[in-house]
């Protein structure tokens, strides 16, 4: 299941960034792609629970220090491509002269 809220957050990220290239309302898609994120996260938790409660230490300590580090890391990422047409946005009204009306 965790794998596929990933795909699902790393898609609507790529249309969170092609909407804001092409000049449209991206926020949704910005919305859904940190939500999916999230989604992933829970799933993945759900997957490490289950295996405590069966006592599949193996498991655990095969999957989770590297999936702590590419969780971390792909999170991280995802945080800062959905928010960077937002920064982007900033910057650009920053630096825009204002008009005189």
């Amino acid at each position: 299941m965790w794998v596929i809220l990933g795909v699902i957050a790393i898609v609507l990220t790529f249309i969170n960034l092609y909407m804001y290239a092409a000049g449209k309302d991206y926020k949704l898609a910005m919305a859904m792609g940190l939500s999916f994120t999230a989604l992933t996260l829970c799933a993945e938790y759900s997957l490490i629970s289950e295996w405590v409660k069966r006592e599949d230490w193996s498991a655990l300590m095969d999957v989770v220090p590297g999936m702590e580090r590419a969780l971390w890391f792909l999170t991280i990422v995802s945080i800062l491509l959905n928010i960077a047409p937002i920064l982007l946005e900033r910057k650009g009204k920053k630096f825009q002269k204002p008009k005189n009306s």
